[in-house]
């Protein structure tokens, strides 16, 4: 009885060391290779758990927050083993979706999602190209469902027209943009629909006759043409009427 507690004992005890080693190893060329743990410097709070093949993160790893001593679960990355992508997933710490999309190293790239506070329905919709520029549709939505916002991007600029709405769905402006700076057609409208407010932008600035509306009906027009404050007549400047 005696020897057999004993190899009890040396058998768990081997099973332990055997464990240990097979975590946080290294190749023949010093590369990370298999189980890798880390925990914030000195605690025993996990900072992060994956699998290491020869140096590439591979499979599922799990990123975790230190909170109160604790580890929360932060983010997931599923890397792939051909390339430096991964699908990444991240989480608030009451365990709810924040965001998830692919990564390709630090960068973000394709279709991202940002989810309301609940977790599940989404707040934002965008697209990256392969340089983490925002490129493409982007679209915000209300609490309820309801679009918020539509935007362009072209390699990480405005491009095009943007729209606005109210929860109800209702357009409340319209701009359009060129190489993300307000260019061409711009129009505000209330609640209800009706257009109370139209002009042009040049290169971010108001340009040519602006117009007012009230109940559908012309209230007001302001030109916003520059004007310069002098001109030079008969090689003298003269002030011009502004």
């Amino acid at each position: 009885m005696h020897n057999l507690k004993i190899f009890i004992i040396f058998y768990l005890l081997g099973v332990f060391i055997i464990s240990a080693q097979e975590i946080n190893q290294f190749d023949a060329d010093g590369e990370r290779h298999g189980v890798w743990k880390k925990h914030y410097e000195g605690t025993e709070v996990l900072r992060y758990e994956g699998t290491f093949y020869h140096g590439k993160e591979v499979g599922t790893f799990k990123f975790y927050k230190n909170v109160g001593g604790k580890p929360i679960l932060a983010a997931t990355k599923v890397f792939n083993r051909s390339d430096n992508t991964a699908d990444v997933t991240f989480y608030n710490d009451s365990g709810k979706l924040i965001s998830e999309g692919e990564m390709n190293g630090k960068i973000y790239v394709g279709t991202w999602k940002y989810y309301q506070n609940n977790g599940k329905d989404v707040l934002t919709l965008e697209h990256y190209n392969d340089s983490g520029e925002l490129h493409g549709e982007r679209f915000v939505y209300y609490d309820n469902g309801e679009l918020a916002e539509s935007q362009y991007y072209n390699s990480g600029k405005l491009e095009g027209l943007s729209k606005w709405y109210s929860e109800e769905g209702v357009v409340l402006k319209e701009f359009v943009y060129a190489k993300g700076e307000l260019h061409g057609p711009a129009k505000y409208f209330n609640p209800k629909g009706d257009l109370i407010t139209e002009g042009q932008y040049k290169k971010g600035k108001k340009t040519g006759v602006w117009k007012f509306y009230e109940q559908g009906r012309l209230v007001k027009e302001k030109d916003f043409t520059y004007k310069p404050k002098y001109v030079k007549v008969n090689g003298k400047y003269k002030k011009t009427p502004q």
